[in-house]
């Protein structure tokens, strides 16, 4: 129970204390009345018994119902109002506590797991968890303990009606306890459906375009529908498998008022109980079962909360990158005999280079070699599995990301922008940036001018993803950014690859601007854009087998030769 309830909480159990408490002291509250009701009936007993009624306490009990039902008023609205803003509260801390642990992540786990899982687990696991701490866990616990002292009092009253009331509780825990593997097996394979319903929605919307441009249709939605119908499935299985155990449950709990009922009328005819005690054991006994079965029939939800709350755990668990130190004011990045693979690949083989200060590095090579992911190790968006990275003579793992990140700039081929304005898409760069350093940085990244002809200029909101903009004035955008952060490490990855001439020409003036001055590592496929780098690396198979400058390596007679008389003869090529 302790491993529930830290799970649920995101490990802080200590949330729930108040909403337990206030609901337990409602539903205790919710007793009153009836005791006051049970209290009416002795007297109107012993009227009929004596011929004597007592006036000032009958309107006393009366009075004192009304006060109590007051009070159950004021204690469930304090009740409700706790115990939901805690659950919310907690629910959105974590949601934001688990994406910047996200984010702190090596890109490797989340690599490793699909958009799909990770959304469901910020969104349908957190619901869950939500659900948990507002509807189902302060009802059961109270519900529990209200029980228990209910339980504890008839039994002091009376031990025989005490006992025959809870004769079926035992049984409807059993049950209960007894459904707890059943429900993870079957909870586990519903998230696994859910998720891939996610996945292939997603993958469903994100490939409209290839569907329309090739005419998919008919049975290439195989998988999607596929994915929507085990989701189903798992759905229904679980219902169906799980609430007739709820309702056999149930039954064995409820079946403790006709014992009780039976067990009083013998009592009254055996002369060893009265009428009054019997109507207060009913009126008391009926309460009791409420709660109780409210528990019973959110049992089984509740551990599937459960089962919600343990993945979120298990993604917070993950390590994020560690790391103290202050990044140096030296900017020279080294490898020291590093080798790197995903999963059981190998992808980088005992990478032994240097990148100076002041200095354009330049990364060639077929696809597939390793240049990208030599970028990405410089960065830290892995560390490597051997060797050091190191940042100014000091390794990257003994660095804290963010202040390692803060002294790097990086341009991608492929550029995301956010679904915001324009200023703030280039304000990520350096988020306390002001409106003339962010157009200064947008006129040295020539996108100031095409800005400007936008409806609201800097003001235009941009669609998800940069979807109103064309490839060349995401890309321009993208160096502004660079620009604005103003960081004295560059990475530029295949910043130039696909686009047409007239945005190429643009963006390698604003590159050029960028660079100046900073120690730049740059990947491209089109060789002339860096023959004046001052030194290249090429790579094959993972490893440097060639590295100098551009008429060094020519004169080498080698792979860069090679890839070099490749581009230059193919350069009229034209289709017939």
């Amino acid at each position: 129970m302790k491993k529930l309830f830290y799970a649920i909480t995101c490990n802080e159990p200590k949330r729930l204390v108040k909403p337990i408490l206030s609901n337990v002291l409602a539903n205790l509250s919710n007793l009153l009345p009836f005791l006051c009701m049970a209290y009416i009936i002795r007297q109107i007993y012993d009227y009929f018994i004596t011929g004597n009624l007592n006036d000032f306490y009958l309107w006393l009990s009366w009075g004192g119902m009304l006060i109590c039902f007051v009070i159950t008023y004021l204690l469930e609205d304090i009740a409700c109002k706790i115990t939901y803003r805690d659950g919310y509260m907690t629910s959105a801390d974590g949601r934001v506590k688990l994406a910047e642990h996200i984010r702190e992540l090596p890109l490797g786990v989340l690599m490793g797991k699909s958009s799909g899982e990770i959304g469901n687990t910020m969104m349908n696991d957190f619901s869950k968890t939500e659900s948990a701490m507002t509807h189902i866990l302060p009802q059961i616990v109270s519900g529990v303990i209200v029980a228990v002292a209910a339980s504890a009092a008839m039994i002091i009253a009376d031990w025989r009606m005490g006992t025959a009331m809870f004769l079926g509780f035992p049984v409807a825990v059993f049950i209960m306890l007894g459904m707890r593997n059943l429900e993870r097996k079957l909870d586990t394979r519903l998230s696994a459906a859910r998720v891939e319903q996610a996945s292939k929605l997603q993958e469903y919307l994100y490939g409209m375009r290839i569907m329309k441009a090739y005419n998919i249709q008919g049975e290439n939605f195989g998988k999607l529908k596929s994915a929507c119908t085990d989701y189903r499935d798992a759905c229904i299985r679980l219902e169906g498998r799980i609430a007739p155990l709820n309702l056999v449950s149930t039954a064995f709990l409820r079946l403790g008022l006709p014992l009780m009922t039976i067990a009083g009328v013998l009592l009254i005819g055996g002369g060893t109980l009265e009428i009054p005690e019997f109507a207060m054991f009913l009126l008391i006994g009926a309460r009791v079962f409420d709660p109780l079965s409210v528990a019973i029939m959110n049992y089984a939800e509740l551990i599937m909360c459960g089962m919600a709350g343990e993945r979120i755990s298990r993604l917070l668990e993950e390590p994020a990158m560690d790391g103290k130190k202050d990044a140096p004011n030296t900017h020279d990045i080294a490898f020291h005999h590093v080798t790197f693979g995903y999963g059981t690949k190998e992808v980088l083989h005992d990478i032994t280079a240097a990148f100076k200060p002041d200095t354009m590095t330049a990364l060639v090579g077929l696809s597939g070699s390793g240049k990208s992911t030599m970028l990405k190790l410089a960065a830290r968006f892995y560390d490597p599995a051997t060797g050091k990275v190191l940042f100014g003579g000091v390794d990257e793992k003994e660095i804290e990301p963010d202040k390692l990140m803060k002294r790097i700039s990086m341009v991608f081929q492929d550029v995301y922008l956010f679904q915001d304005t324009v200023a703030n898409n280039i304000r990520y760069g350096r988020d306390n940036a002001t409106q003339e350093e962010i157009e200064n940085a947008a006129r040295l990244a020539n996108c100031y001018d095409f800005i400007m002809r936008m409806p609201q200029g800097f003001h235009t909101m941009v669609g998800e993803g940069g979807s109103t903009l064309s490839g060349g004035e995401k890309q321009r955008i993208s160096i502004a950014r660079a620009v604005l952060k103003d960081a004295p490490v560059i990475f530029l990855d295949e910043a130039t690859s696909s686009l047409d001439p007239e945005n190429e020409a643009e963006i390698q003036q604003a590159i050029s601007r960028l660079i100046k001055g900073r120690t730049v590592v740059v990947i491209a496929h089109k060789l002339k854009t860096i023959i004046f780098a001052d030194n290249i690396l090429v790579f094959d198979k993972g490893r440097i087998v060639e590295q100098g400058t551009h008429k060094e390596l020519l004169s080498r007679n080698g792979l860069y030769a090679k890839l070099w008389n490749l581009q230059t003869s193919t350069e009229g090529w034209k289709i017939n």
